[in-house]
């Protein structure tokens, strides 16, 4: 049986090809020209034949067609129009020196509490930096299962813990997680530094034989780890990777996880960034680039955003994860709407590998690539949490951008959360982000600490004074800038 259908099938390909060749008229001219009659005869028998045995082989063109059909064939769900896909914040979660929940975290805030102090991980007595943004207590029960617990690096401890708070501050239940479609759920949390301490420590291991290396120490100090463990962890399936820019990490990954939403690829995204870079290594490479500030004796004064008195950055370590979601998915299921997400921008400068543009051309250009991508006039924008570092040209630098971009807005509001909280590195942006999307939920923005001597040429009117104010936002703007002339802007605005 298989000989006689092979041979069957090898006939019909020829008389099929035969057809095709007839249909081509330089190849008929030749081949058929000498016994025209023949030709003729036997072109409609082979027509009579197919037309009989299989209507559907008539023609080389429906022949094609036939071969690539799979035998069972998958429809493609159509594409959700991207018109009207407008994106919201629908859950927050954290890790910080100032506390792992959102209210508690943006209480401190408030309150002008600092979160930075002491190192206490390790013995750091022969730095000249001995003060960071430390998280002093910090637990995994009921997030992560002990045992990987104990194996993995803690920039993917907070980012999973982060990540799962968000979930629940934005209603994912289990009964919900059953009902939503998992294919079209994503994550994109990034890390500027990834698994430094799993890393260091398999070095430290090499150097007595490789079999004391831990297994998982490559998985688990690559940046994408993170974001894939908390996929697996909860069966999303969408799109799922890290974004690595520096500081700038988190408003990359914001931003193109809203995108993947705007473009129809999901319905919900977490989003973000985690560090956890205060070991001896992480702060001894910032130590060599001289970038931190050494006010010992006075931790919670040290980080100082636009102060003349500022001596370099501070340190910090954590996670803020944001739960991005469509708006129609989120109103179907009855989702509480913290903000919704305008858009964003990033531009790099070109210039120097940690220095501003003297310029601030790249600031500039990210900033109105934003304003145009959104759609969204300058005059909008009232509130704007800086990058602002507590380093002597970033901070200029950046005021003289947002000066040239919003200066003649009396109503703007500028403030640093990084005053408090130190920077995060490739978490700072998305901790900055709960922090704007609280302010604009609370109607209140928090101060400016430690702005005692303000630099030449800054007018404190702009800045947010030592206590809360009271703001009514109509858009808000963050920022966030990374090491590589990296620059990002995102914006936010309370959901009508």
């Amino acid at each position: 049986m298989a000989a006689a259908s092979s041979a069957v099938c090898s006939w019909m390909m020829e008389a099929c090809m035969s057809v095709a060749f007839e249909n081509d008229s330089s190849v008929s001219m030749i081949s058929m020209a000498p016994h025209s009659r023949l030709s003729r005869w036997a072109s409609r028998r082979r027509k009579m034949v197919l037309a009989k045995c299989a209507p559907q082989f008539y023609g080389i063109r429906e022949v094609m067609a036939v071969a690539m059909q799979p035998a069972n064939e998958v429809v493609p769900n159509k594409k959700p129009s991207t018109k009207h896909r407008r994106v919201v914040v629908t859950g927050l979660g954290l890790e910080t020196p100032l506390g792992n929940d959102p209210d508690v975290f943006y209480n401190n805030l408030l309150e002008g509490v600092s979160g930075v102090s002491e190192i206490e991980a390790f013995d750091c007595s022969q730095f000249p930096t001995k003060i960071a943004g430390e998280i002093k207590a910090f637990s995994t029960d009921g997030w992560v299962a002990p045992k990987l617990s104990k194996r993995m690096d803690k920039f993917m401890l907070y980012m999973l813990t982060a990540g799962k708070k968000a979930l629940a501050d934005g209603g994912i239940t289990e009964d919900v997680m059953d009902e939503i479609n998992k294919a079209r759920c994503g994550v994109l949390i990034g890390s500027a530094m990834g698994g430094m301490k799993v890393f260091n420590d398999a070095i430290e291991a090499l150097r007595i034989s490789y079999r004391k290396m831990n297994p998982f120490c490559v998985p688990f100090a690559t940046t994408n780890m993170g974001s894939a463990m908390l996929a697996m962890d909860l069966g999303w399936m969408g799109p799922n990777y890290s974004i690595s820019t520096a500081c700038a990490t988190s408003n990359f990954c914001i931003l193109n996880a809203a995108n993947h939403i705007i473009r129809g690829e999901a319905d919900m995204m977490l989003c973000g960034g985690s560090d956890a870079a205060i070991i001896p290594i992480g702060l001894g490479g910032f130590v060599a680039c001289r970038a931190l500030s050494q006010r010992n004796a006075d931790p919670s004064k040290a980080s100082r955003p636009w102060d003349s008195n500022r001596d370099g950055f501070v340190m910090g370590e954590g996670a803020g994860v944001l739960l991005l979601e469509e708006l129609e998915h989120a109103k179907k299921r009855g989702a509480t709407i913290y903000a919704e997400f305008l858009g964003g921008s990033f531009t790099c400068d070109a210039y120097h590998m940690t220095e501003p543009h003297p310029e601030g051309t790249g600031v500039i250009l990210c900033i109105e690539k934003a304003l145009a991508q959104s759609g969204i006039p300058r005059e909008d924008v009232n509130y704007i949490n800086a990058h602002a570092t507590s380093t002597p040209a970033g901070d200029l630098k950046e005021y003289q951008a947002l000066i040239h971009c919003f200066g003649h807005n009396p109503e703007l509001r500028v403030n640093s959360t990084k005053s408090m909280v130190g920077h995060l590195l490739g978490a700072a942006g998305a901790v900055e982000a709960v922090a704007t999307v609280k302010a604009i939920r609370t109607g209140w923005v928090h101060p400016n600490i430690n702005l005692e001597n303000p630099d030449d040429g800054v007018d404190t009117n702009v800045l947010v004074g030592p206590t809360k104010e009271k703001l009514d936002i109509k858009v808000a703007l963050s920022n966030s800038f990374g090491f590589g002339g990296q620059n990002s802007s995102i914006l936010f605005s309370p959901y009508k």
